[in-house]
């Protein structure tokens, strides 16, 4: 039979794995097995459930538990243990009253086996209990919705309706959490997923040819920094099986907008320029602010997209993929469509502007929960008095 640990057990195993510690760590500074902590792990999906909180949570450890029961032999009152222990006095009330027997008083040991006999209990949740919540959250799970802005979307669209409100926390334990398993597993591939660590993307002491003409990073104008003006947009390549395929990104800074370059035959310097022309030249003159590139071979015709696009172009430092974030984070949400270690040339140039109108279409957190394509079409529609500019000086 296996072994019964007690929670305050749990809560250090979990306070350990949330401090940053891999589980065989984490399991040596709560004194389990490594079988033991895995199993724990596994078993909730890696998300810390609420019977295993870390100590200082709003659940009592069995150490305060221990404080309350002297205190209660000592004829101690609430409000002074609660003070104690700095807890609210009707905490401290509702616990005894709970756990109080008439032969045997209050005792911390049999106190924390009801409070762990209680958290285990069968409990259905906010998705299982709506069906109505349930397929909805099910069905933005399968356009690649994030947990978050899945939550987020539905306070702004349902205001008035706490019913259909759920947390994304809610979410991720539907999905992951064996006891909780309101939603389909098969749901967790429509997640985003990446590595702990940055795979490198050169091998040690390799170091590629400078490209003629650039322009730093660090020469781009303030405006295009702090997102004030439209217009700026950063950009990369997502590559393909064995290096063989590519598709060509851009984002707009300040909407978040995204745009996919198709190129199905080749991703040399003259085929991305070309194409790179050719999908400039369809913005607005106003959104053509400025481009942010790393220093990849592909952009060594960035004199000619320049002088074609009349926009300015300027380039990261090496292995500082930072300085370009907004597109870092696009092509993480763009590998959920295209996979690493798939031939990319087999996407067709109508499969690219879908994928492109999908992401568009999905509500962002930092943009107020409202979607790219929301944030340019708002931005196109105001009057040009209405849109900031740069000042020009005499």
């Amino acid at each position: 039979m296996p072994m019964t640990y007690p929670r305050e057990v749990q809560r250090q195993f979990w306070a350990a794995v949330r401090s940053g510690l891999v589980v065989e760590a984490a399991a040596g500074v709560a004194g389990v097995g490594p079988q033991t902590a895995r199993s724990w792990f596994g078993r909730a999906g890696g998300v810390i459930a609420n019977g295993a909180q870390p100590v200082g949570s709003r659940y009592l450890s069995f150490a305060e538990r221990e404080e309350i029961a002297i205190g209660r032999a000592a004829d101690e009152s609430i409000r002074s243990i609660a003070a104690r222990l700095g807890r609210a006095p009707s905490t401290i009330k509702r616990e005894i009253d709970r756990n109080t027997t008439d032969r045997r008083g209050y005792r911390a040991g049999p106190a924390e086996t009801r409070a762990a006999e209680r958290a285990r209990r069968p409990k259905p949740t906010k998705l299982a209990a709506d069906p109505v919540l349930h397929t909805l959250v099910q069905d933005l799970l399968r356009c690649w919705w994030s947990p978050e802005q899945i939550a987020l979307w539905l306070r702004r669209e349902l205001p008035d309706d706490q019913s259909m409100w759920v947390s994304h926390e809610t979410i991720y334990q539907a999905l992951y959490v064996q006891s909780r398993g309101e939603l389909r597993r098969d749901l967790t591939e429509c997640l985003r997923t990446g590595r702990a660590l940055r795979k490198p993307q050169r091998r040690a002491g390799e170091r590629r040819g400078r490209i003629p003409g650039m322009v730093n990073i660090s020469q781009r104008p303030a405006e295009a920094g702090d997102r004030a003006v439209p217009g700026h947009w950063e950009g990369d390549l997502i590559i393909g099986k064995n290096g063989k395929s590519a598709i060509g990104t851009l984002v707009e800074r300040q909407t978040r907008f995204c745009l996919l370059l198709h190129l199905p035959d080749s991703h040399d310097a003259a085929t991305v320029a070309d194409v790179m022309i050719n999908t400039i030249h369809s913005l607005p003159a106003q959104l053509r602010g400025s481009l942010a590139w790393d220093q990849g071979s592909e952009m060594a015709a960035h004199t000619q997209i320049s002088t074609a696009t009349n926009m300015d172009i300027y380039f990261c430092d090496p292995h500082s993929p930072w300085q370009r974030g907004t597109n870092e984070n696009t092509n993480g949400l763009l590998r959920q469509y295209f996979p690493k270690g798939t031939d990319l040339s087999q996407h067709t140039a109508e499969h690219l502007a879908a994928v492109a109108a999908q992401l568009n279409s999905r509500p962002r957190k930092t943009l107020g929960v409202r979607t790219p394509a929301e944030a340019l079409t708002e931005l196109l529609s105001q009057p040009p008095a209405e849109t900031p500019s740069v000042a020009t000086t005499p």
